[in-house]
């Protein structure tokens, strides 16, 4: 359909959001019906297309609707990662109403936009092209219980089980690598802090976001140096601290979405994971070869062993089956969990020193100190905390016989009691519902959910009128449920502060006397 049509600016950028999501070229220029070398020139180009202007006459509403659309997908990418460490699996339906909404309210946000702003559809072909450019997964697509995942999962244990004792891994040689979200920069949005931000020129929230990739071994003794994904290759920090970025406790790599892509995974595996693995081995005196077990999101590529280098050919991939990765994937059983609270004990902290030992005002430390400079300090320090035994406990689910007691008095299990402390030392008062919410459990509602996922599941398989129950399970899912899991998805967010805090009412903004105030 597109042979005859000119190359648009639009369909370049196009072009580019769909590479950059982790599509080949091959099959970027098999949809457009061109060569690889015209998909290959325009990528080459990525940088002066990107920052390029529409063409003048274009509507207010028509300009700013790709960036619109582009921070509806940022968020709603988020939320889809937060549903599924809670251990939902969503449909296509509710993705696309939380698609909706999110397009609704941001549009309602912008300030001169037309009051009959365009409608956004969240059509089935924009799902699956928003599928293919942000790699997400385990997503089902007609309201099927999280529950049939189960059996999968309980194969694939075995399968893993059955190669490990074939190939003669032992722990050191088994490895999982799994990204997550992070909000680096973020406060409660009643503080003064996030309302004054909000006020400034340029003001862009999505800006606090960043993309790690952790890995580490089954045995806990060999973290990989993370991957980090940020939307600026050169922040004005590095020139200000003098950063030289290949001294960086993490691989530093950018792009405009801050998502991990298929080159980049790529360059990560080359780069940081292969050498280290290596060494590694050569060092303990174990046998030249490795197995690295991940999910099957776009970015990982089904090909890897093609594009390792020759070097590391000793490294098999094997992957987890879809819709099973909240229930087998070593990094999602709490050991990202983990690094997220560490994060928030190490943010804290910092917020305590300056409050506490310096003249330093929090919104002057908010404002002019805490950047992405202190942000890598901070996730050097969190990654570091990851105790051995949590990353080797953290593979129960595949390997039980090789995995430690657990143990309630590890390290981890007293961060939220650090957090609550500093928290009110600092001048923030932490709600009770701290505790519930970094350790993210919620029996109540977790019963709810899964008890209406049992329901939904039975209606479709037994009713007579299966589209009937099909469409009415939908219907209630979106309508009713989804209020619940998102109390539920409240109650457990950890990478943000601005759900589990306020700010008390400061004694320097209210009328007082001519005292010193109180450290």
């Amino acid at each position: 359909m597109l042979k005859k049509e000119k190359v648009t600016l639009e369909m370049k950028k196009e072009i580019i959001w769909k590479h950059d999501g982790g599509m080949r070229v091959t099959d970027i220029a098999r949809e457009y019906g061109r060569n690889p070398s015209t998909i290959g020139t325009i990528l080459k180009m990525r940088e002066k297309i990107l920052a390029t202007d529409a063409a003048k006459g274009v509507t207010r509403i028509v300009k700013n609707r790709p960036a619109v659309l582009e921070e509806v997908e940022k968020l709603l990418l988020i939320w889809i990662e937060e549903k599924q460490r809670a251990g939902d699996t969503v449909s296509e339906a509710v993705i696309c109403e939380k698609a909706k909404a999110l397009h609704a309210d941001l549009i309602r946000e912008q300030p001169g936009t037309s009051a009959e702003p365009e409608v956004f559809k969240a059509s089935r072909g924009w799902f699956d092209r928003f599928k293919t450019r942000s790699g997400i997964h385990s997503v089902v697509r007609h309201g099927e219980a999280a529950s049939s995942d189960v059996p999968a999962a309980e194969d694939f244990a075995a399968e893993f089980l059955e190669l490990v004792k074939t190939e003669g891994y032992v722990l050191q040689q088994v490895f999982n690598c799994d990204e997550t979200g992070l909000f680096w920069k973020r406060m409660p949005k009643r503080t003064f802090i996030t309302q004054e931000e909000s006020r400034l020129p340029g003001h862009k929230p999505m800006k606090d976001r960043l993309t790690l990739l952790f890995c580490a071994n089954a045995s806990g003794d060999l973290k990989i140096k993370p991957l980090l994904v940020y939307h600026s290759e050169n922040p004005w920090a590095f020139k200000r601290h003098k950063i030289d970025k290949e001294r960086l406790s993490v691989m530093w790599r950018s792009n405009s979405k801050a998502w991990v892509t298929r080159v980049l995974f790529v360059d990560w595996v080359n780069l940081a994971f292969g050498p280290a693995v290596k060494q590694y081995l050569l060092d303990n005196d174990l046998p030249l070869k490795a197995l690295l077990l991940m999910d099957n999101a776009p970015a990982h590529p089904k090909g890897l062993e093609v594009d390792l280098l020759e070097e590391f050919s000793f490294i098999n991939i094997m992957f987890l089956p879809p819709n099973t990765t909240p229930l087998l994937q070593p990094m999602d059983q709490q050991v990202i969990a983990n690094f997220k609270k560490l994060y928030t004990k190490e943010l804290f902290r910092r917020c305590f020193e300056v409050t506490d030992c310096t003249t330093i005002t929090l919104r002057e430390f908010w404002k002019d100190q805490f950047d992405i400079v202190t942000c890598l300090k901070m996730v050097n320090t969190a990654w570091k905390g990851i105790s051995q035994r949590n990353l080797n406990c953290a593979w129960r689910s595949l390997w039980p016989d090789f995995v430690a007691p657990s143990d309630s008095d590890a390290p981890e299990s007293t961060v939220v009691q650090d957090i609550v402390a500093l928290g009110r030392t600092t001048g923030l008062e932490v709600t009770e519902e701290v505790c519930e919410l970094v350790e993210g459990h919620d029996d109540e509602l977790r019963d709810i959910c899964q008890k209406w996922k049992e329901v939904q599941t039975f209606a479709d398989l037994h009713h007579p009128e299966k589209h009937v129950a099909h469409d009415a399970g939908n219907f209630y899912d979106t309508r009713v449920m989804s209020s619940f899991r998102e109390l539920l998805k409240r109650r457990i967010k950890q990478q943000t502060m601005d759900r589990f805090l306020t700010k008390k009412q400061r004694v320097e903004e209210e009328p007082s006397s001519s005292g010193p105030p109180e450290s």
